[in-house]
């Protein structure tokens, strides 16, 4: 009998797109990729943070370039993904919250959060995939949702209305694009320890419903969610496509 072996979690050779990649969930990414062995380019508005991120990973045998991006402008994105692609993953890591109870919600909040979170989601999702597809590639497209697009949550009706809303486009484009062997699928964290989350946890009531809900007994750490986005870009996920991966710490089940 011939024993079935595990399909590689190595990423050599492969070029990825990282945007949001300055700091938090998005750095983590990064490195996590970079250590499978990819080729990262690291997006995001502020360069200065991104040449920091790529020295360390040169100095540790890595491999990674910069590209300076706000994926809220979508005709700069698309020319830029054209320009530097075809990119064989996408991690889209970028994100806004503006918290507040919906009706005190501005519209220039509500537009500032669906600009980055559902229109440029969507818009680089789509960006990279047409670079795979005009090249003929298979592909992995990675988009960092949250916990929040399957409950909801005090204060946030507009982030979690956005988050739901990229679940649902990513299920679309996942339907739409499997055959061409273009996998599409969200990561899920729970509140995660990052300079996003710090007003957060610094609101003591804040805390407490959070500790309350994570079944786990922590917050969530930047590599928590390392693993997870090596295993969605690689070969060991080949047959994984349309769905929420969830690191929330059993928040959901409860």
């Amino acid at each position: 009998m011939t024993l079935p072996r595990t399909p590689s979690f190595r990423l050599d050779g492969r070029r990825a797109l990282v945007t949001g990649a300055s700091s938090g969930i998005g750095l983590g990414c990064a490195v996590a990729l970079a250590e499978a062995g990819a080729h990262v380019t690291l997006a995001a508005r502020g360069h200065a943070a991104l040449n920091t991120l790529a020295e360390q990973i040169h100095a540790e045998g890595g491999l990674a370039d910069t590209l300076t991006m706000d994926v809220a402008d979508i005709a700069a994105t698309e020319a830029a993904v054209a320009a530097h692609g075809p990119f064989d993953v996408l991690v889209n890591s970028a994100g806004l919250a503006r918290h507040t109870p919906a009706l005190d919600t501005t519209i220039a909040d509500f537009d500032a959060v669906a600009d980055v979170n559902l229109r440029g989601a969507y818009f680089l999702t789509r960006a990279v995939a047409r670079g795979l597809i005009e090249a003929g590639k298979p592909g992995s497209l990675i988009n960092i949702s949250s916990q929040m697009a399957h409950v909801g949550g005090i204060e946030r009706a507009v982030y979690c209305g956005t988050k739901h809303a990229l679940e649902g486009f990513t299920k679309a484009m996942a339907i739409e694009w499997g055959r061409l062997g273009i996998r599409v699928n969200t990561i899920c964290p729970t509140f995660i320890r990052t300079p996003l989350t710090e007003p957060t946890f610094a609101n003591p009531e804040r805390v407490k419903w959070i500790e309350d809900k994570i079944k786990v007994g922590r917050m969530g750490e930047v590599t928590d969610i390392m693993g997870a986005v090596v295993f969605l870009a690689s070969d060991a996920a080949q047959m994984v496509t349309g769905t929420a991966l969830l690191i929330d710490g059993g928040w959901t089940a409860g």
